[in-house]
């Protein structure tokens, strides 16, 4: 299994394929069993445990600009199931994952679940994009005020995708740095469908998520 170190920015983005947007920020270290691409943390997690910003338990509150410019938090879906993606269009990962997010929207919005992106880029380069994407769920914008918006979930360093799963109580079950593949996505979303019918507590969704998301990396061809 390939193990999830990241001792500086360049490491991150060497690992993980992704890029790293950093604002004088101090590298964050992760020490975690885990593939590029699977869980980097939870709420539970020692790696949340020792950053300096605790990760957060439930989904936090920010207000960023929507597509047509209105400022709107965060929690403005409630009862539903959060997929909150931060991104960006200058981001390969990022673009290759939008398809997959808007299948989501498609086929699992009438369950619950509600995908949010959080563009941490430029607003006409995102507005131009989500048009071209032709993106079906909503958008929230932000620079600098994006950036603050990943912090406020325990990150010491800002990785492009990034991806915040909850539940129907605003609890975060996953958070996920990098790209989210079908096989995962699948795998979070039952798990989440199972907390919300009362089948699992979060702190046990939490547990059965990483064995499972650890499963399918040892299954994957490139383990």
């Amino acid at each position: 299994m390939k193990t999830l170190v990241y001792a500086s920015v360049a490491l991150i983005a060497a690992a993980a394929g992704f890029i790293i947007f950093r604002v004088g920020i101090a590298p964050r270290i992760v020490e975690d069993a885990a593939p590029p691409t699977a869980i980097a943390s939870t709420p539970s997690s020692p790696a949340a445990q020792d950053s300096a910003t605790e990760m957060p338990t439930r989904l936090p509150e920010f207000v960023l600009t929507d597509r047509e410019g209105t400022p709107r938090s965060i929690r403005s879906w409630p009862g539903k199931s959060m997929i909150v993606n931060f991104w960006a269009t200058w981001c390969a990962p990022c673009r290759r994952e939008i398809p997959l997010l808007k299948q989501i929207q498609a086929k699992r919005g009438t369950e619950g679940f509600q995908v949010v992106g959080i563009a941490v880029d430029f607003r006409e380069d995102v507005l131009e994009y989500a048009d071209e994407m032709e993106i079906n769920y909503p958008l929230l914008i932000g620079e600098q005020d994006g950036l603050d918006a990943i912090a406020e979930f325990g990150l010491a360093a800002a990785g492009f995708p990034f991806t915040v799963f909850t539940d129907a109580q605003s609890h975060i079950i996953v958070t996920h740095l990098g790209e989210v593949t079908p096989k995962e996505s699948d795998v979070l979303l039952d798990i989440i469908a199972q907390v919300n019918r009362g089948e699992l507590t979060p702190d046990a969704a939490r547990v059965v998520a990483a064995k499972q998301l650890a499963q399918l990396d040892r299954d994957s061809p490139e383990a």
